[in-house]
């Protein structure tokens, strides 16, 4: 027999564990985060979809404890905005359902085990810490259900007429050729795209913010690839398809030698639509052209997204990008990596950004101060002070470990506050 008062215990005292978990919701996204990518090899790979993941997680999470806080039907709750909007975009990238739905039950699982874990710390009654769990679990695993098959049916929706928009025997052809590095008939295929397979080609990875405007973002990216190709005065159309509803893919047949057709495009993209980002490959020729320099340029796009602040345009032939690239694979390691190499030197201030460049320019120019003083355009004395001042940043001297120095510094330059220490 239940004694009177006892549920408004159980009441209170879920609403306490509930207040503590929101007050370290950060903690708990960062866990559950962690435990999706790293179980789940679909939901790893583009950094702006993981971006875009965490907010969906974060989103989740904070609407859950917050039905259970405060009692609320789940058919009057709101899916998370960017829960819906992450499961679109999987069904843009063709990533499974299932996959979708597993990361859901990974992320609830952890969650539960959080929701244990502070229930022990606040709650020293056996009795009253079964029926808080027993509570907060039940609306856990009807909430799971609920957002399930909210996501699974924006997923379908959303998977369909992205098909239905894709499904054009250009784009379905394209893919086919990057699929794979098997031989094709390339004059067919040539004749079926309309673009020059045979010729040399310069690979663009183009992509922006979703607009006020939706469905106008892939015309903006599509305007600028013939802006592109009007810049270098191209005989022939440059090839686009769309990647999802914010980026895309171009080519542009470079059929006269140009000196530096990559600097007529960064040019361009000074003066123009200061919404479109870029990744550019290498120019390459022939259909393996065409495949390599696509490859080049999606690595250019994962270093330029992995800071979070994208420049404008990144080269694949950029110095340092074929590097930056690995170090990209797991930028919470390279971070951790990064400011133990470094040490304080790895801090986010101005001044410490100007002693990384000058030690950079220094070992680059194999340790010359003359050589550096000339391309920092500083006298020689101010690379010398900078660069002991470097050192006594760093906290020890440069010994065996210089290529791990030049390497930090490389990822510094690259990934920004990515990897660097907060000030403060």
């Amino acid at each position: 027999m239940v004694e009177p008062g006892y549920n408004d215990d159980v009441s209170s005292t879920v609403a306490l564990v509930v207040d503590r978990l929101l007050e370290q919701l950060g903690e708990s996204v960062e866990r559950i985060q962690r435990r999706i990518t790293a179980d789940i090899d679909e939901l790893r790979g583009d950094p702006r979809l993981v971006e875009l993941l965490r907010f969906s997680v974060a989103g989740n999470v904070e609407t859950v404890l917050t039905v259970i806080r405060y009692g609320i039907d789940l058919d009057r709750a709101e899916p998370p905005t960017a829960a819906l909007e992450y499961a679109r975009r999987a069904a843009q990238h063709g990533i499974p359902v299932s996959a979708l739905i597993r990361a859901y039950r990974l992320g609830q699982q952890e969650m539960l085990e959080r929701i244990l874990e502070e229930i022990r710390r606040s709650v020293a009654d056996p009795d009253l810490r079964l029926a808080v769990y027993d509570r907060i679990s039940a609306t856990s695993f009807a909430y799971i259900d609920w957002i399930s098959q909210q996501v699974s049916d924006t997923y379908e929706v959303e998977r369909e007429r992205w098909l239905e928009h894709r499904n054009s025997i250009r784009a379905v052809r394209i893919r086919e050729i990057l699929a794979n590095d098997d031989p094709i008939d390339v004059d067919a295929a040539s004749s079926a795209l309309g673009y020059p397979l045979r010729g040399r080609h310069l690979a663009l990875v183009l992509w922006t913010e979703q607009s006020d405007s939706p469905g106008k973002e892939l015309l903006r990216l599509e305007r600028f690839t013939r802006a592109a190709a009007e810049a270098l005065r191209l005989r022939h159309t440059p090839l686009f398809v769309a990647e999802d509803t914010v980026s895309g893919w171009a080519w542009l047949p470079i059929d006269r030698v140009r000196a530096d057709p990559a600097g007529t495009i960064r040019r361009l993209a000074e003066t123009t639509d200061n919404s479109v980002f870029l990744a550019l490959g290498v120019v390459d020729s022939g259909l393996a052209g065409f495949r390599r320099s696509h490859r080049l340029a999606r690595v250019a796009r994962k270093v330029a997204t992995a800071s979070g602040a994208a420049p404008r345009v990144t080269a694949a032939d950029d110095q340092g990008i074929a590097v930056a690239a690995l170090l990209a694979e797991n930028v919470d390691e390279t971070r951790r990596w990064v400011l133990d190499t470094l040490g304080a030197l790895a801090s986010d201030t101005a001044n410490d950004a100007r002693l990384r460049e000058t030690l950079r320019v220094f070992l680059q120019e194999s340790g010359s101060y003359t050589t550096a003083a000339k391309k920092l355009v500083l006298h020689p004395n101010s690379v010398r002070y900078r660069v002991n001042r470097a050192l006594e940043r760093r906290g020890r001297p440069i010994g065996d470990d210089r290529l791990d120095v030049e390497l930090a510094l490389l990822a510094c330059e690259h990934f920004r506050q990515a990897v660097l220490r907060p000030v403060g």
